[in-house]
């Protein structure tokens, strides 16, 4: 019973200096020799604000049905935005293999998803013929190649409640290769 209580007691001597170690040079745990400092006026849990970050992360657009998502920030530190790109059509033909299973880039042909040819500049939800879940039909999105590249960067996040399982292309060259190669088949 006497190693456990002592194990219980090593382990949180060694959490309290870990977490003394983790504050700021403003707020330090005092000595035993030290007056703790007064802390009448803070609430109970209260524990000192962290440090503001140098830039807010990018997050992923959201979007309810019948409205369009939001936008991301590409101001955002160390956002890659597609202007900042430059697409290769054949390196994107490549790319869209993946695509394949489920789309293609001919006029009028369907699959699991409907055909992308013509998709850059076109209004979400509008192909004939294919059956667009709510989401998708009501954003009120166009597919401009901005929105494109933030889209298959996570086609969930970007339009929640689509149907399309893809997880997306996490590398920004292989969007703006992808959409250099969609923009031939308009």
């Amino acid at each position: 019973m006497q190693i456990k209580t002592m194990t219980g007691t090593v382990f949180s001597a060694a959490l309290l200096s870990l977490l003394a170690a983790c504050g700021s040079s403003e707020t330090k745990a005092p000595s035993p020799t030290e007056a703790p400092a007064d802390t009448s006026a803070m609430p109970e849990a209260a524990a000192p604000a962290p440090a503001a970050p140098a830039a807010a992360p990018a997050s992923a657009p959201t979007a309810t049905p019948g409205s369009a998502p939001a936008a991301i920030d590409p101001s955002a530190a160390g956002a890659v935005t597609l202007a900042s790109l430059t697409g290769d059509a054949a390196k994107g033909e490549k790319v869209f293999a993946q695509c394949k299973a489920c789309h293609v880039a001919e006029p009028g042909v369907n699959r699991v998803g409907p055909s992308l040819h013509g998709v850059v500049g076109r209004t979400a939800g509008t192909v004939a013929g294919f059956k667009y879940s709510i989401a998708n039909k009501s954003s009120g999105v166009t597919w401009a190649p901005d929105v494109l590249f933030t889209y298959l960067e996570a086609p969930q996040k970007f339009m929640p409640g689509t149907r399309m399982a893809f997880a997306g292309l996490k590398k920004p060259q292989d969007r703006a290769d992808v959409i250099a190669y969609l923009k031939t088949k308009a």
